[in-house]
């Protein structure tokens, strides 16, 4: 499996509903919180060509975006190929 990296707040719906996601696909993450680490938000902005909401995840290399663009890859059904890599 890819590894996974996910940028997050405490108190933000769609990041806890995109870990669900994950949690649900088996798929183990690592989690950011910007918020504990606030130094760690300009290094989200940077790699992701200027995204400054979050959630912001990656798998593997692949920038995905946030929950919607997560969750529309599952509905298509590519999350699954692209967490197996």
């Amino acid at each position: 499996m890819q590894p996974i990296t996910i940028y997050t707040k405490p108190y933000c719906g769609f990041c806890h509903a995109a870990k669900r996601l994950l949690e649900k696909k088996g798929a183990a993450y690592t989690e950011i919180d910007i918020q504990a680490q606030p130094e760690r938000r300009a290094e989200m902005i940077q790699k992701s060509g200027g995204q400054f909401t979050v959630p912001q995840i990656w798998i593997g290399e692949t920038h995905v975006g946030g929950f919607d663009d997560m969750y529309e890859l599952e509905h298509m059904g590519k999350l699954g190929p692209l967490l197996a890599g």
